[in-house]
């Protein structure tokens, strides 16, 4: 029997399995999917929000303050991309002017430091692209962004790192309590046993919580986001997060910078029935162009080189669920907006809360750290050449389009957990995110994988299960 097991490896299950590893126990997470990061942890604004926004007294207001104030140094700990730049309410009517005012007071009851509301001038300077029709803004220093699979890599790998087993293609169907204390967790690879459980399942966590605790049922709504993605040329065209405020033309999106120097736009807030239904659709990116036009100006969508959409985890209540809602089952539930923001301080609450029911010990020789996958573009041009003479791999560059190396796929590769697909590569090491969308760097890849794998090409997948590349050589068929 396993100490713990978490069901679900997005960010929020991986910042519980790396808070969970300071303990001496066995951790075992179950993930339905070929790798961390594949819901909702994959698709969304990569924003790391300061804070004022959800309401004061919630769990969501409290844990989104406190993950924001972890976040910075927990991208030093754990070598991640985050920056600190900075977010702008944009009010667009002096009419709206009393909801920012709302706004900036909410914050401020929050614990959000630094927030000043700033007027049309002061905005102006800031976002030279800011719309004409903007009265002022609320400012938010402490508002940042970050790669949101890169803290959700970090968070698993240093969870590993600290004796946490993932186990992927691994689909919970069933669970119910041991009379002797404990879980059973039936799946479609077998059944495992827990001390204690902990409900980290995104839009499906709704399913799981109410096979534990049905008296008190929760559902949980799939919420889809529509996103524009556009290349690096356009990286510039502001330099903070710029949201809307709610006023006359509805709540608005964002457009944001991203760390890795490409504009985001979107998203969209679609209620739908379906829990995977992350395709695009022509209204809803119809709906993007229309309202992000409003508060920023000429923004260059003829640049962008891909679109997507993802699923937040919407409950009714709007705030998040934690809490051991029956003897050793835990829910984490709920983690929509700022769940990423949050993540840090969410999987600290959780550790907590199983800690005293488990009465766990912490490990002395847990380590807090990970090394992220060396990226040569940032060395300089004696130690790159210095790199590429011990490792000629180094050398080799797949991904023209974002200079990714044939040394940073293998390294991505042979981490634990490490990538298995073409998907796998491209969340760790943007091969493949790019202006081409991997159009150029794909057969490349898959030898790669093909061969550190010890695989077939033909068993080389995009995203695991059945999305398979290709279904044999011309020569077979000969």
């Amino acid at each position: 029997m396993h100490d713990i097991i978490i069901i679900g490896a997005g960010v929020a299950g991986c910042a519980c399995a790396r808070e969970l590893s300071r303990y001496n126990a066995d951790i075992l997470v179950l993930e339905k999917e070929e790798d961390v990061c594949c819901g909702t942890s994959k698709a969304n604004s990569a924003i790391v929000h300061a804070g004022y926004d959800a309401a004061h007294g919630s769990l969501m207001a409290r844990l989104n303050v406190e993950g924001s104030r972890r976040m910075p140094a927990l991208a030093k700990e754990l070598d991640f991309a985050y920056e600190q730049c900075g977010s702008l309410v944009v009010c667009l009517s002096d009419d709206d002017r009393p909801a920012l005012e709302k706004l900036y007071e909410n914050g401020v009851a929050n614990g959000v430091e630094g927030l000043r509301i700033v007027e049309r001038a002061e905005l102006a300077k800031m976002e030279p692209n800011i719309a004409d029709a903007a009265v002022a803004a609320l400012w938010a220093p402490t508002g940042g962004i970050v790669c949101p699979f890169g803290l959700t890599y970090a968070l698993a790998e240093n969870a590993a790192k600290n004796g946490v087993r993932f186990q992927f293609d691994t689909t919970v169907t069933g669970l119910h309590p041991l009379s002797e204390g404990g879980w059973q967790v039936d799946t479609d690879n077998g059944s495992y046993q827990a001390r204690c459980l902990v409900n980290a399942a995104g839009v499906y966590a709704d399913a799981l919580h109410n096979l534990a605790d049905a008296a008190h049922p929760m559902k949980i709504t799939a919420r889809r986001g529509d996103y524009f993605l556009l290349d690096h040329t356009a990286g510039q065209h502001v330099r903070h997060t710029v949201f809307q405020l709610p006023g006359k033309y509805g709540k608005g999106v964002l457009v944001t910078p991203t760390v890795h120097g490409n504009l985001l736009v979107g998203p969209t807030a679609i209620d739908v029935d379906d829990k995977e239904a992350t395709a695009t659709t022509a209204a809803g990116l119809d709906e993007v162009r229309t309202k992000s036009c409003l508060a920023v100006k000429d923004i260059p969508l003829r640049q962008t080189i891909t679109s997507f959409a993802g699923l937040r985890a919407h409950e009714a209540r709007h705030d998040f669920f934690i809490g051991e809602i029956a003897p050793g089952f835990v829910d984490c539930a709920a983690i929509e907006s700022p769940g990423l923001s949050s993540a840090p301080a969410i999987g600290a609450m959780v550790a907590g809360i199983v800690q005293d029911s488990l009465q766990l010990e912490e490990k002395p020789d847990f380590d807090p750290t990970r090394k992220g996958i060396l990226d040569p573009k940032t060395l300089s041009f004696e130690e790159r050449a210095a790199l590429i003479r011990q490792n000629p791999a180094y050398g080799q560059i797949i991904c023209r389009c974002e200079s990714v190396t044939e040394g940073e796929i293998i390294d991505a590769i042979h981490r634990t957990p490490g990538a298995r697909s073409l998907d796998g590569v491209k969340r760790r090491t943007r091969a493949g995110m790019g202006r081409c969308q991997a159009g150029f760097c794909s057969p490349r890849v898959m030898e790669i994988l093909a061969r550190e794998l010890g695989l077939r090409q033909s068993e080389i997948t995009k995203s695991g299960g059945a999305s398979k590349i290709i279904v044999g050589t011309n020569k077979d068929s000969l």
